[in-house]
This record gives C-alpha cells, sequence and structure tokens, in this order.
C-alpha cells in the first residue's frame, strides 16, 4: 500500500483519494472514495496481510458521494461502523439537501472537469451509496477509533465538513476542507474547493483558519497529492489563492 507516513497509507485513483490508518488496536478507513474502490481497499487488504476484521472504523470527513462510497458496503457486508459529523447526517443517509454556492456551467471548459465527471458518472447515482446507519461525532471530539484522530469541524464545502488530526502519526487528513488539486480545473497547489461543489464558498474559505498552527508533518487531502511543507504553509497557500 502506498505509505505517506507510518502507519497512514493513501489510496485510491489519482483523481480522488481515501486515506487507511493504522496503529496497535486495528485499522480506520478515511472515506470511501467511489463504489469501485471497495475492491481498491479488499486487495490492499489482502496484500498486506490485513482482514475485513481488523478494519474497525469507516470516518467520513464529509459526505459528499465521491467521499461515501462504499461505505454502506463495508457497514452492510463487514458490520464497518461509519461515522460523520452530525451536521452531515442527513447528507450521509439520503444523498439530498447538499446546495451548491456556484454553477458548474464556468467550469466545462476545462478537460479535468469532464473527466472527474465521468468518473462519477460510472459510479452511478448519489441515492447509489446512501448509508443505511451512521454514528455522528462533534467539533472537537477525540474518536475512539484506531489512531484516535481529532475533530475539527471547518464547514463550507458542507456544513459538516471536518478534518481529522492524527497526532500520533503526525498527520492531517483534511478531506474537502482544502485540496491539493482543483478537480474541476486541474489547477495544482493547496487550495479551497471550486465554488461549485460548496455549499457557502465564504465560509469554506474562513474554515481554513481553523487549521492553522496543526502540528503535522504531512497533510493529506481528498483530491492532490499530500502536502509535506507544514500546515501554516498549506493554508496560507489556499489563502493566497481565495475562492476557486
Amino acid at each position: 500500500m502506498p505509505r505517506i507516513a507510518e502507519g497512514l497509507h493513501r489510496l485510491g485513483s489519482d483523481l480522488i483519494n481515501f486515506y487507511l490508518v493504522e496503529d496497535v488496536t486495528g485499522l480506520t478507513v478515511v472515506d470511501a472514495g467511489i463504489p469501485a474502490f471497495y475492491d481498491t481497499l479488499g486487495t490492499c487488504l489482502r496484500e498486506s496481510g490485513h482482514t475485513w476484521e481488523e478494519v474497525k472504523a469507516l470516518v467520513l470527513t464529509h459526505a459528499h458521494p465521491d467521499h461515501v462510497g462504499f461505505a454502506e458496503r463495508a457497514r452492510s457486508e463487514h458490520g464497518v461502523p461509519v461515522h460523520v459529523h452530525v451536521a452531515d447526517e442527513r447528507l450521509a443517509r439520503t444523498q439530498s439537501g447538499g446546495e451548491r454556492d456556484a454553477s458548474l456551467l464556468p467550469y466545462l471548459r476545462y478537460p479535468a472537469a469532464w473527466r472527474l465527471f465521468g468518473v462519477l458518472a460510472r459510479a452511478g447515482p448519489p441515492s447509489r451509496v446512501r448509508i443505511g446507519e451512521v454514528a455522528t461525532f462533534g467539533d472537537g471530539e477525540r474518536l475512539d477509533v484506531p489512531g484516535r484522530p481529532r475533530v475539527i469541524h471547518a464547514p463550507g464545502h458542507t456544513e459538516g465538513c471536518v478534518a481529522l488530526h492524527f497526532e500520533g502519526h503526525s498527520a492531517l487528513l483534511v478531506g474537502d476542507v482544502l485540496c491539493g488539486r482543483n478537480p474541476l480545473t486541474g489547477r495544482e497547489g493547496v487550495q479551497v474547493m471550486p465554488a461549485a461543489f460548496a455549499g457557502d464558498a465564504a465560509q469554506a474559505l474562513a474554515s481554513i483558519e481553523r487549521l492553522d498552527g496543526l502540528p503535522a508533518s504531512v497533510v493529506g487531502f481528498g483530491h492532490g497529492d499530500p502536502w509535506r511543507g507544514g500546515v501554516g504553509a498549506a493554508v496560507a497557500q489556499a489563502r493566497a489563492t481565495g475562492k476557486t
């Protein structure tokens, strides 16, 4: 499995990431990508000598379809509890109610947008990834799952969007609070997600300040390659870029 820190592995594709965190108590999956990534995770578990029984939790950074992916299958077939911020509980269970702050139309001139749309179309309709049952958490909680991440609520992309600070791994998994590559334009560099995917783009930009100063050697995004230049520098780069 591609390792980005001790006990932390990046999985998925060049467009969409999810993560596997391990410690002596077991495994935590962070986000669930698209449904096809179920097989990706199964293969990685087998090749690394792990089993589904070692997966103790699946924690969502938010409940958009490209992060919910195989969560229901992991829950229903393997009994893996799925955790999400309380403000995204309805979105996780119904895949309805998510709003966009801007139109997708201006992004249609970018080849990156069409490539992403193709991947999402093959993944099927959002109704395919509804989760039957979720456990909820709030801001500041330390989750009792392998890796014991602390929750940083950073709303805007969705109401319940969070980053997860795995202090024991010196890692910050930010989901879509930040991205390392704009999935609609293809632009590289740390930035906030495009307004067309955000419920409130101004709030999303303001929320990144909650990350500033956190100690972490690596930042893992939902989209884009890991960042190793420090959390403060990542926030500063995104702040300078502004809304996208």
